[in-house]
């Protein structure tokens, strides 16, 4: 390979690099621009594999999508980190995960009230912390901003509750650090939907994050999924919600749970 290929092969996977990391966050080019800095005609340049601009550029790209700049930089991926050992008591406490308009707040509070625990929903218990709405958040202190925000919340309430049900942010498994605490610290329910179902139930409810002001939102929802499924594959149970009744999803998802604690029971006991 000469070293003009090189450099265009480089170009080519930053830009996959840059583009992954702002789909898995479900930011659109201009909140990007908006929150590092960068215009869009850039960020679109270094997205097709042609945008050769400054470090400086490339650093204000990185503190907006919460990563550090060799994440961006490097050629191969990051070294592979050996999951931790599970937390004893992570099976009272269930986080539902997925994409916004699966289904997490609804069946999250039928699931809790069965179970006689708490329900939690960690964007709302972020907002009581900060005082602000989300979108107040967003535009305040950025992406990263809110990260921190959403651990130092997520964290206070593994520490506070023993059991609950737990429906976290659809973006929280983009956080490597915050969603590695998650996994080892809760039972872990993917909730699943059909692209058209999303899109329909965050309409209904009156909600279009994070597709507002984006003629594209169907193809931006699909791209997000598409870019967060190996991560939201993560969890310990899926459960499909396309179609079926909340009651009906509920009652699998309990036998799900209930089947993954004796499990659990049995290679204690063994």
């Amino acid at each position: 390979m000469t070293p003009a290929d090189d450099g265009t092969a480089f170009l080519r996977a930053l830009g996959h690099r840059v583009r992954l990391l702002r789909t898995q966050r479900g930011m659109t080019r201009r909140i990007l621009a908006a929150q590092s800095g960068v215009s869009e005609r850039y960020i679109s340049a270094v997205e097709a594999g042609t945008g050769n601009g400054s470090i400086l550029l490339l650093r204000g790209l990185a503190r907006a999508l919460n990563v550090r700049l060799r994440v961006l930089l490097e050629d191969e991926a990051e070294p592979f980190t050996p999951p931790r050992p599970r937390a004893p008591d992570h099976h009272g406490r269930i986080a539902l995960i997925g994409l916004c308009g699966a289904g997490k707040s609804t069946i999250g509070r039928l699931l809790a009230d069965q179970c006689g625990v708490a329900f939690l929903e960690l964007d709302q218990e972020i907002e009581k912390e900060a005082g602000l709405g989300l979108g107040e958040i967003m535009e305040l202190h950025g992406q990263a901003g809110f990260r921190r925000l959403e651990r130092t919340v997520l964290d206070r309430l593994i520490d506070t509750h023993a059991e609950a049900v737990i429906a976290a942010g659809g973006g929280i498994v983009s956080e490597t650090a915050t969603f590695a605490r998650l996994l080892e610290s809760c039972l872990t329910v993917w909730v699943k939907a059909a692209p058209e179902a999303h899109m329909q139930r965050v309409i209904d409810q009156g909600d279009l994050r994070p597709m507002r002001d984006n003629r594209r939102s169907m193809a931006d929802l699909r791209a997000i999924l598409a870019s967060r499924e190996a991560l939201y594959a993560q969890a310990d149970l899926q459960i499909e919600t396309t179609g079926r009744t909340i009651q009906a999803t509920v009652a699998e998802l309990l036998s799900a749970i209930t089947g993954q604690d004796s499990r659990l029971a049995a290679a204690r006991a063994t």
